[in-house]
């Protein structure tokens, strides 16, 4: 209970202080992370983590990420679905699989003693996007508002992509190091997971959109009411996918898909109680990732995980981005902007914790964790670093732009 007490203490001082905090960049999640690397370092810490049943702690991990999908899903504007449609699906179509591809051709070449699937588990932790460590450039109005919106689309989009590939990648590394070479059943049994989970989204999804829009039309329910209502679908898709065989956080983001459409009839903020609850939760996460490293450098990192951690944050997004917006009516600075412009966060953090519980140490778990804790803190640090150079360099070329649709 005391390490809570400190996650909310910590949590309530950055939220009175979050304006002038704001003006040196310093986000919520980069707070809770050096709180967590502060108070978890040394040979005699003042506070450790104690993951106690593992079990739980991957369930209570899958269920952070099922919310957190489901938001995701749910805020993606479609007007710049509509409107960059193009783009869009350049971005999600071909840079995504090809920086997949790019990520673990790069493994294969530094860590070459990894099994493949291993190395493919690896390529699916360190690709997702997450924007909340670099929110200050979504929100940077001298970044033309166009640029934002597509990335905010696609950092919506691509961690509930990516999650089916994730959940085969395990699979197999783990049936890999089990029984070695057959690893056939397992991925059939993740096909036929990710298949009950597209059901069980889709299913409660669509349902509880239709019965809401309808509900709100005729006046039959209350803002606050409407709230709740939204906060249960994911837990309801989830439950019912895990109930069924299937993947719960993978539900929870077809869910998201699903109700979208309906959502645009809504009031505006009835996500809002869902999207705060992601917040809290990825928050705490955030925090025991500053626990992992300070045990990563306690322990000490090898070189080769530092410049596969540099290459996945640079050249791995970089060079399948300006390739796959070739043609279009992108400038190379934009272009640029769009390939850089890919921070990793809790999406990653999550991937590795989850390939860590269900990969043993000897298995590639370990390995894949101490990747994935060098690959975020670069990601930090590079794209904080970066973004008020970004944002001068544009202010410079063109005037402000509004602030996107869509960004919360």
């Amino acid at each position: 209970m005391l390490a809570v007490t400190v996650i909310a203490g910590i949590l309530f001082t950055w939220c009175v202080l979050s304006r002038r905090l704001a003006l040196w960049s310093i986000t919520a999640p980069i707070a809770m992370m050096v709180a967590g690397i502060a108070l978890t370092s040394g040979s005699d810490p003042p506070l450790v983590f104690d993951l106690g049943d593992m079990a739980g702690f991957e369930h209570a991990v899958e269920v952070v990420l099922a919310l957190l999908l489901f938001v995701d899903a749910t805020e993606v504007p479609a007007g710049v679905i509509r409107r960059e449609r193009r783009i869009v699906a350049r971005l999600l179509g071909a840079a995504l699989p090809l920086t997949l591809v790019a990520a673990f051709l790069t493994a294969l070449a530094f860590f070459p003693d990894e099994p493949g699937w291993v190395l493919a588990t690896l390529a699916t932790v360190v690709v997702p996007l997450d924007l909340a460590p670099a929110s200050a450039v979504v929100r940077d109005k001298r970044i033309p508002a166009r640029l934002r919106e597509v990335l905010n689309v696609e950092g919506g989009l691509s961690d509930g992509i990516v999650s089916p590939v994730f959940l085969l990648c395990v699979a197999a590394a783990a049936e890999y190091h089990t029984v070695g070479d057959d690893y056939t059943e397992a991925l059939l049994d993740a096909v036929g997971a990710a298949g009950w989970a597209v059901g069980a989204g889709s299913l409660v999804g669509y349902v509880t959109g239709w019965l809401l829009r309808r509900s709100w039309a005729r006046d039959w329910t209350l803002s606050g009411a409407a709230r709740l209502a939204v906060l249960s679908v994911p837990i309801a898709a989830y439950s019912l996918s895990a109930a069924l065989g299937g993947n719960g956080f993978v539900a929870s983001f077809v869910a998201g898909v699903c109700i979208a459409p309906a959502m645009r009839h809504l009031p505006g903020d009835t996500v809002k109680m869902t999207d705060d609850l992601v917040t809290l939760l990825t928050l705490a996460l955030w925090f025991l990732f500053g626990q992992l490293v300070s045990d990563e450098f306690w322990d000490g990192f090898h070189l080769s995980v530092v410049l596969y951690a540099l290459l996945a944050v640079t050249l791995v997004r970089l060079v399948p981005v300006m390739l796959a917006l070739i043609g279009t009516d992108l400038s190379l600075s934009d272009r640029l902007f769009l390939g850089w412009m890919g921070p990793r966060g809790v999406t990653s953090v999550v991937f590795g914790l989850l390939a860590a519980i269900e990969l043993p140490a000897a298995g590639g778990g370990d390995f894949i964790s101490r990747v994935m804790v060098i690959t975020v803190m670069v990601s930090i640090v590079l794209h904080g670093l970066s973004a008020e150079p970004i944002g001068r360099r544009y202010a410079r070329g063109r005037p402000a732009s509004p602030e996107p649709r869509g960004v919360g």
